[in-house]
């Protein structure tokens, strides 16, 4: 296509097969209702059904197939790198989210964001499900205190300048807009409407809500102190030694003044183990903060990132 792209739709699947062409029509029937230049991007995550054969004949259309299943976020990442419109759209590909409400997005888009996501504010989920979503949001408020209320919703809209510099890994594609607002990128949302599931079955488990724990707990590091690891480990390391030599400090005290037997007491190796703690603690902040400036040299950049320069 001659013509400079304006929307990439990215679309992971693992075993879709019943879902995949009326996924692509709906797709398309919206991006023609845009009425700019598009792509649509499908990922198969390794499906074991007939969701790739069920994608033949379907156009336009650019099909990724893994070898095996990696996971959605590595189907996200695959179907980035590959994008080429100035805005990139991901949903999931069950149908559950509406190819309809792209255009939500792109009008928020248009007001100035960099980031939008969607808020499936009327869920048609299963009662588990909906508990362990909104536990995780919870949690996420918590830790991560983003600005967003869903960020399961993989329907969300970015433009392609979001991800010059960025892969993913793990669970992270829930957490791709509080990566970016990290980084000094705008996040807006808007609600999108959600419906039941008709074909197949759901991916999510409890497997995954761990790993998104995990991952949850990596990016509330990176956000509190990614740019100052010796502030957290060293003033932890801190706080420990300290405690120790008070626990030490006063052993001696009461055995040089008080004459308290202190060889029969716990006290002392207390102490002594809070000290190593803390000592141990703080090395490790300095070799963190070693480390960390020697990522940023290797990746030829800073720990900030400058959104224009503007000249008169």
């Amino acid at each position: 296509m001659s013509e400079k792209l304006y929307l990439s739709v990215v679309v992971p699947l693992y075993d879709e097969e019943g879902n995949v062409r009326e996924l692509h029509k709906r797709i398309l029937k919206a991006c023609q209702a845009i009425g700019k230049p598009f792509e649509i991007i499908f990922v198969d995550d390794g499906s074991k059904d007939g969701t790739v054969k069920n994608c033949a004949g379907l156009s336009p259309l650019t099909l990724i197939k893994f070898r095996k299943n990696f996971g959605q976020t590595a189907s996200f990442d695959a179907g980035i790198k590959q994008a080429q419109g100035e805005i990139i759209i991901m949903m999931d590909g069950d149908l559950q989210n509406d190819p309809a409400d792209m255009k939500l997005l792109l009008a928020k888009i248009e007001e100035g964001f960099d980031v939008v996501a969607g808020w499936r504010w009327q869920r048609k989920d299963s009662l588990g499900k909906k508990i362990f979503s909104r536990t995780a949001n919870l949690l996420r408020k918590i830790l991560i205190q983003d600005k967003i209320h869903d960020s399961g919703c993989s329907l969300k809209a970015y433009r392609r300048t979001c991800f010059e510099d960025m892969d993913l890994f793990g669970e992270m594609h829930r957490f791709i807009p509080a990566l970016l607002e990290l980084q000094g990128y705008s996040v807006g949302e808007v609600k999108v409407s959600h419906h039941h599931r008709t074909s197949g079955v759901s991916k999510y488990n409890w497997k995954r809500a761990m790993k998104g724990f995990v991952d949850m707990i990596s990016i509330w590091f990176w956000r509190k102190y990614s740019n100052r690891p010796l502030h957290l480990f060293g003033g932890t390391g801190i706080v420990f030694a300290g405690l120790g030599f008070a626990i030490l400090i006063w052993m001696g005290i009461e055995k040089i003044f008080f004459g308290y037997p202190i060889a029969t007491r716990n006290w002392p190796l207390v102490g002594v183990f809070f000290v190593l703690v803390g000592i141990q603690l703080f090395v490790f902040g300095l070799l963190a903060d070693i480390m960390l400036k020697n990522y940023y040299k290797g990746q030829g950049k800073m720990n900030y990132n400058i959104k224009e320069i503007i000249q008169n």
